[in-house]
């Protein structure tokens, strides 16, 4: 079928051979401007010079504004954007991650690539904000517990061509300690190609969530003599004393993140930049 003949310069003066479906233009939709390729979910109608607009958002931020009506896609199929009725549901929704959603997949065997974080909280929000792209990429988030080791563990992994593996590092920032441990773990066998070491400059995965979101103006400083999750959690006026307490703090803390603009974009290219590498041979 020849897509332009749902072009906006189109839309008469020839015989449509199938009707669009009419799909309501409804916040979070994701639709392709069938002419620019350009593919964005709808952020909001606008009305200029006497034209409706339809505002596209894409992935990494970029907004275009297209006239509402023929001209559109959406799964390949071309559809006319209508105004939206209200209480109609998006026809696609949106990931936490800020991609588009495929509903629940069926269940897959895991790839030999891995993603490795450094503790059990680095997993835990890297899956409650990119699981759902992982998941349909089948790819597995492992905590490591600590980096001390990480040439020998990469070693041990056996990185090929098609088992790559991507690691994110706490606080991976010029002459520190962590910088170290990633230049050496890189001359381990296969690394150079098959091994992406990425790190964002927090102390802690906690930094990487947007202090607005959780009602403060900025993460308290914590002096290095000092535990920094007990005296953070003490001074987010938070029980601090055990191990437990630790664990629930982080909880009440991640509970208030809900997608991926709650974070720091020092975190958010990192992580795309690692779903990107192990996934780019399948």
């Amino acid at each position: 079928m020849n897509w332009d003949q749902w072009g906006p310069g189109n839309i008469t003066g020839r015989q449509q051979r199938m009707k669009p479906k009419q799909v309501p233009a409804t916040r979070g939709l994701v639709v392709e401007d069938a002419t620019s390729g350009f593919t964005g979910a709808i952020s909001r109608i606008e009305k200029s010079g006497g034209i409706h607009l339809v505002v596209l958002e894409g992935r990494r931020g970029a907004t275009r504004s297209f006239p509402l009506g023929l001209g559109f896609m959406v799964d390949g199929e071309p559809i006319e954007l209508l105004a939206p009725q209200r209480q109609q549901q998006p026809l696609q929704q949106r990931t936490a991650s800020g991609s588009r959603s495929v509903g629940t997949p069926r269940a897959q065997v895991a790839k030999a690539s891995r993603i490795w974080v450094e503790g059990v909280h680095d997993a835990e929000l890297v899956e409650k904000i990119w699981g759902d792209d992982l998941r349909v990429e089948g790819i597995v988030v492992e905590p490591l517990h600590g980096i001390d080791d990480l040439s020998k563990a990469i070693t041990a992994f056996k990185p090929q061509k098609n088992r790559r593996l991507a690691v994110l590092l706490d606080h991976l920032v010029s002459d520190s300690k962590e910088e170290r441990i990633a230049a050496e773990a890189m001359k381990a066998p296969g690394a150079q190609d098959n091994v992406l070491i990425v790190g964002h400059p927090y102390v802690d995965i906690w930094q990487a969530i947007k202090p607005a979101v959780l009602g403060i103006k900025a993460w308290p400083q914590i002096p290095r003599s000092e535990d920094w999750k007990t005296g953070m959690l003490a001074r987010l006026g938070l029980p601090n004393q055990t191990t437990k307490d630790i664990g629930l703090g982080w909880k009440k803390l991640l509970a208030q993140v809900n997608n991926f603009s709650d974070l720091e974009s020092a975190l958010l290219g990192r992580v795309e930049h690692m779903i990107d590498f192990v996934t780019v041979h399948d």
